[in-house]
């Protein structure tokens, strides 16, 4: 069944109750993904880590238990979703183990070079111009940092057929790559094409 734009929209840009019950759907929906894409960084315990599109934040307790001596920041363009992770990991915010942030993608406040690893999880669906996006995360990555995407493809017929063309956009893993590697990161690991979500990690050159 297609989903319906108004409910698509909130995972874009979460609002309201419905934004609640979305984030709360997402969190769970989304957990073993999420896992997947912590354990593939490899996560050590003084990193620095940046969770892009962090939603709700469940992912941050997990990275601030590995990263015990590092820094674990979350963004999301939702004020809904950021209010949720802070309320979520309010105890590791009180104690700055965790920082959560507004922010868009093309639009990151961190120096350069400012963390080790950084993840993103079902999220670039909603980012209009890859390039972008992908030059602004290698700025923030520190030479040798490590990026880790998990998104479904265009290949994914399910899902282009499942959500709405007006909200999300699922690129071809090319589409993907070329800007990656124009950004300055090199895929060192990567699912088959059928894999589905598909799981990319890529190291940015010194």
């Amino acid at each position: 069944m297609r989903r319906p734009v108004f409910i698509a929209e909130q995972a874009r840009d979460a609002r309201g109750l419905l934004g609640r019950i979305i984030a709360f759907l997402m969190a769970h929906e989304t957990w073993a993904h999420n896992r997947r894409v912590i354990d593939a960084l490899g996560v050590e315990s003084g990193d620095r880590v940046l969770d892009i599109g962090c939603g709700p934040g469940r992912s941050l307790a997990m990275l601030a238990s590995l990263a015990t001596e590092g820094r674990i920041v979350g963004a999301d363009p939702s004020a809904l979703m950021a209010e949720l992770a802070v309320k979520r990991d309010g105890a590791l915010v009180r104690a700055r183990r965790v920082e959560i942030i507004m922010a868009s993608v093309v639009s990151l406040p961190f120096a350069d070079a400012a963390f080790d690893k950084a993840l993103c999880v079902h999220v670039l669906y909603f980012w209009s111009d890859l390039n972008q996006a992908f030059a602004e995360i290698a700025c923030v990555l520190k030479p040798g940092g490590k990026l880790a995407l998990l998104f479904r493809t265009s290949a994914d017929a399910r899902a282009v057929q499942a959500f709405p063309a007006e909200v999300y956009r699922f690129p071809s893993l090319n589409e993907v790559i070329a800007p990656l590697e124009e950004a300055g990161l090199t895929i060192e690991q990567r699912d088959e094409l059928a894999a589905t979500p598909l799981l990319l990690v890529s190291t940015k050159r010194a």
